[in-house]
Formats: C-alpha cells, structure tokens, sequence
C-alpha cells in the first residue's frame, strides 16, 4: 500500500533500506511514470520507489506562475499507487523552506557556469532553485538512485553535477523522453496549450527530427531544423551542443554526437526539447 507523508520527520521513520528516488512537482504523466517504472527496475519488487510531489517556489521567476502551476495531487497519488511506488512525499512549503526563502538565512546551490546559459539565460536563478530543492529532498531520502527525464537535458546535466561535485552518494539514472504519438515531447506545460497551440507544438519534435535526418555539418542540421518550425513558435535557442554541454558546436563541424536543443514560446507557454545527434557523415 502507498504511503502518502506530508511531515520529513514522518518520511525518516517510513523509509526502508533500499530504496530510488523521483522528484516531481506533480502533475504526473506517463513520462514520469517512466522514470517509476526506471526506479522500480533499479531497487527490485523488495527495494522502496519514493516520489516527491512539491511545485517549488525557489525555481519560478514569477510568483503568478507559481499559482498557474497544476496542483493535481490526488490524481497524482492514484498514479503512483498503481505504480506500485512505497512513498509518495507531498510536503508544504514551510516544511520545505523553515528558514524562509529569500533571506539572507536561505542558504542555497549555485549551479555554475553550466547554469548561465541556455535555460539559465532565458530564467534567471531557475537552476539554482532546482539544484536547491534537489539537494534538499535527496537529503531527505538518501536513495541509492534517482531518476530523471531526458527532456530536461540541461537540468539532468546539472544535477548529475552537483552530485559529483558535492559527493552525494547517489546514481544520477537519466531516462528516455517519453512522447505523445504525434512525437510532441510529454510535458506538465502541455496542458496549457489551445487546440490550435498544441498542433503547432507539434512542429518542435518535427524539426529536431528533421535535423537528425539530413546528412551534413551543424549549419545544414539546424537549417533543416528552422525550416519545419511554426512560425507561432517564438524561438528562445536552436542550438547544438556537446553532450555534456560544455561548448556549442561550430556551424562547419561534421560530427557523430551531441544534443540538439531547442526552446521556444507558444503563446504564453514555454516548451523545450532535445534529441542527440545522429546520422551525421565525417567528411572525407
């Protein structure tokens, strides 16, 4: 039976030896049931799958979408349950953040030159607000493995990071992008769409796709890229870059690997995706 906690003192005392780790902010579909089903397959039928459910304030730049954000928990709850997850941890956000949040007490974790750029450009502070939340449930729980979504490269990138670099004793397991039958990656945001939006939504998967199909150097991939996208789609970045996300990859490169990565606004909507680099010909 799943266990709903709201209380961290509460989830010390319910939590097992063995256990795998998903941080969510709800509003769950099959792509984090995935990461589930990923951390299910880590621990065994005998090991513990937590899931946080916590919208987190600290990662929003404005206190409006923090509100707009979907709070759907007792769907959410009969997922996980379904799912066969031991702890579903749904804490307030006092229980979270004590001390206050934007203090001089609020201590938090800078992500880094990693962190100003791409996503961190466009939302400012938004990393160090996730790398924050992290740190502070993987404390909670201590799992043995934690699993996170592809879609979100750059914060799997940093994550992954932030748990070397700081020595949390933990596997970082990142798991495929799960998308919609038409190919649109599966996003909470989604919801947000019009009829009309999501048809041009469709386009982004569309165009990355695109880029992965044509043989040529970054400059022909990322042409063939511009030229599928809805121009409903206000384009934030359409970049290619080392997987690790260290540099950008030059216009003239021909290379066998990488991540395309894209951002954009529809509407008012934010939606990003990502797909590595495939099919591409060295030159001669």
């Amino acid at each position: 039976m799943t266990k709903l906690i709201h209380v961290s003192r509460e989830l010390e005392k319910k939590i097992g030896v063995v256990r795998a780790f998903i941080p969510t902010m709800g509003a769950l579909h099959q792509g984090h049931l995935d990461l589930v089903d990923e951390a299910r397959a880590l621990v065994g039928d005998n090991g513990e799958v937590v899931v946080s459910i916590f919208v987190n304030p600290t990662q929003f730049e404005h206190s409006t979408d923090v509100s707009q954000y979907p709070r759907t928990l007792e769907s959410d709850f009969a997922q996980c349950e379904a799912r066969g997850v031991d702890i579903v941890f749904a804490p307030t956000v006092d229980e979270m953040y004590p001390e206050g949040m934007g203090t001089e007490e609020h201590v938090s974790v800078q992500p880094g030159p990693l962190g100003s750029v791409l996503e961190g450009a466009d939302r400012p502070g938004h990393f160090s607000g996730v790398l924050t939340i992290v740190a502070k449930l993987l404390n909670l729980v201590q799992p043995e493995f934690t699993t996170f979504g592809e879609k979100d490269y750059q914060q799997l990138a940093l994550i992954s990071q932030m748990v070397q670099q700081l020595n949390f004793p933990v596997k970082v397991v990142g798991v495929q992008t799960r998308r919609e039958s038409d190919g649109l990656a599966m996003s909470s945001r989604n919801a947000f769409l019009s009829p009309e939006q999501r048809i041009h939504a469709v386009s982004i998967s569309r165009a990355l796709y695109a880029a992965q199909g044509i043989e040529g150097n970054i400059d022909v991939k990322l042409s063939a890229a511009r030229a599928v996208l809805s121009g409903e789609i206000e384009t934030s970045y359409l970049v290619a870059m080392t997987n690790d996300l260290s540099s950008e990859l030059a216009g003239t490169d021909n290379v066998h690997e990488g991540r395309l990565l894209f951002a954009g606004l529809l509407g008012s909507t934010r939606l990003i995706d990502n797909m590595p680099i495939v099919n591409v010909n060295s030159s001669e």
